[in-house]
């Protein structure tokens, strides 16, 4: 879906198709639940049935998805009092890989398991760069914060994931700004 101008309306169902599996991703990097991350990008599509209207600008249409998971995510973990489990993973990634630029090969399982365990502060923009190819100035508007501490957190999480694969004697490959780690799922949640 190309980014609508002011104009145009926007058709749930094309937003649904365009958008559903990137707000899962970044929905179960942050609760590490399968079921969770469900209901978290069930929401967002709610609010955005009640309220996607007013958005005055429709270019910025994935930048509010984002946005609205993310404050959906910390509303929800604020209401029920919840830590989440970070070893409860949910849904399998068994047969998955993760393939660096430079060719090394790391289970997804290993690679999102020790994604959940990094601090959330980090884990969100490292999420947003690597699962979603955000740019900083996104994940700037997402979080809304300001890009340099995009940046710093980037730099921050990346440091921490380098050193728990690195404990798990785990292949760390280039994990650098401009490298990015693309993901290929057998089980895509919108199938």
């Amino acid at each position: 879906m190309s980014a609508p101008t002011n104009n145009d309306s926007i058709d749930f169902g094309k937003l649904v198709e365009t958008y559903y599996t990137s707000l899962y991703r970044f929905a179960y990097s942050l609760s590490g639940k399968e079921a969770d991350a469900w209901d978290l990008t069930q929401q967002v599509f709610i609010r955005w049935a009640e309220k996607g209207d007013t958005l005055r600008d429709k270019s910025k249409v994935k930048s509010w998805l984002f946005t609205t998971l993310y404050r959906e995510f910390l509303r929800w973990k604020r209401q029920n009092k919840k830590v989440f489990s970070m070893e409860d993973l949910g849904p399998s990634t068994e047969g998955t890989t993760v393939a660096s630029d430079a060719g090394d090969r790391t289970d997804t399982s290993t690679l999102m398991d020790t994604l959940t365990r990094i601090d959330e502060t980090y884990r969100t923009p490292l999420s947003l760069f690597y699962l979603e190819d955000m740019t900083y100035r996104e994940i700037a508007e997402v979080l809304e914060i300001p890009t340099g501490t995009v940046m710093s957190r980037l730099s921050r999480g990346k440091d921490q994931l380098r050193q728990r694969l690195s404990s798990k004697n785990q292949p760390v490959g280039n994990i650098e700004a401009g490298s990015r780690r693309s993901i290929q799922r057998k089980n895509d949640p919108k199938k």
